[in-house]
């Protein structure tokens, strides 16, 4: 712990560092002032609302040493059950890419209907960094079986009412090689267009992102300027400036339409808003990112989104779409317990009968000592 005159040091250092930051502060303030000619006041409508979820990678991992495997589950917000797989790291990265297809050569997953759809053959043509180098691919994997679900979801799917799909993140991504991202922006812009010409059905489609690095740089500046406070629920467009200052890619900010200056942007196929689901100074501001072709269609967009917020719980005004899909796509309690022991079984049926006991001994000393902690 500190000492009593270390304390009264460290209150001045913090006090002198605070003071020289106060210019960029003041700087900071006047951009987020600079939205309040764009805020506009949310006003509520009622639509069907589709969320999607990846489970949560922190909760879906089981290990049993050398043993470690990857749950990767996204459902939607229903509770159905969109995608399905277990990976480990030392899973063969070609194999898993032939498994999204049948021996015919056609799809058999959402993934497997991505990967045809862009014109790809394997996992590492559609994401460099599946190349099996690190680890990490398997969070890749995950992400990567995220998009192909949503892709799929508004590709190759019917829509009997008009519908908002909500996406856990924003509609940004840096695992795609080359341009394949926004040409998959495109196909799903095209299947938009496609179901409101055939069935006069809207789709619209959003990423929410509960913390975003501009959100979190401007959030002071927002709040100390008071442009989001008029007593209402209400959002405002970021402006380039903004984030430019916090994002070092410029092809993960620039629209996707904007080919004005250096590598053209294949990161992005959305346009960012700032969002307050309430009416109080207070409530929380959300990151929202708007298909960029969407973006005529933002105010009703916010208002299907501000109806599904006021619902929403445990988070207060955050879409309960999501929160429901969360609910539903977690690997937990009964069910992780359930993986576990089929990856143990697994485990001794490797090892044999006469060395099945040892195994069981293993898992038993493990639970024992995690007792402790619950």
């Amino acid at each position: 712990m500190f000492e009593a005159d270390q304390i009264q040091q460290l209150k001045q250092l913090i006090g002198e560092q605070v003071e020289a930051g106060r210019a960029e502060l003041d700087q900071l303030v006047a951009q987020a002032r600079a939205m309040k000619g764009g805020v506009r006041v949310i006003k509520s409508h009622s639509a069907t609302s589709v969320a999607l979820m990846a489970s949560d990678g922190g909760n879906n991992k089981v290990a049993f040493n050398p043993f470690y495997l990857q749950v990767v589950r996204v459902v939607d917000s229903n509770g159905k059950e969109l995608c399905l797989e277990v990976v480990s790291p030392i899973s063969d990265i070609e194999e898993l890419g032939r498994r999204q297809f049948h021996e015919d050569g056609t799809p058999r997953t959402a993934l497997g209907k991505l990967m045809r759809g862009l014109g790809v053959q394997t996992l590492k043509e559609l994401s460099p960094m599946m190349s099996g180098d690190s680890p990490s691919w398997v969070q890749v994997f995950r992400d990567l079986c995220e998009w192909a679900t949503l892709y799929d979801l508004i590709c190759h799917r019917d829509y009997p009412t008009n519908t908002l799909i909500v996406r856990d993140g924003l509609l940004r991504s840096k695992i795609f090689a080359g341009d394949l991202f926004v040409r998959m922006g495109e196909q799903i812009n095209e299947a938009i267009e496609r179901v409101y010409r055939r069935d006069r059905r809207k789709v619209w489609l959003v990423g929410l992102a509960k913390k975003t690095q501009v959100l979190e740089y401007y959030r002071l500046a927002i709040s100390l300027s008071g442009v989001f406070d008029n007593g209402s629920a209400c959002y405002a467009k970021v402006p380039a400036a903004m984030l430019d200052s916090v994002y070092k890619w410029e092809e993960y900010t620039r629209d996707v339409d904007d080919k004005s200056t250096g590598e053209d942007p294949k990161f992005n196929f959305g346009r960012m808003y700032f969002v307050r689901f309430g009416p109080y100074a207070g409530d929380p501001i959300w990151s929202v990112d708007v298909m960029s072709r969407q973006d005529k269609d933002a105010h009703s967009i916010f208002g299907y989104l501000q109806a599904d917020a006021v619902a929403g719980f445990p988070i207060p005004l955050y879409p309960n779409c999501i929160q429901q899909a969360d609910n539903y796509s977690r690997v937990a309690d009964l069910d992780m317990d359930i993986v576990e022991d089929y990856l143990v079984d697994a485990v001794r049926e490797q090892v044999g009968a006469d060395k099945a006991p040892v195994i069981d001994g293993l898992r038993l000393a493990s639970d024992v000592a995690a007792r402790r902690y619950e």
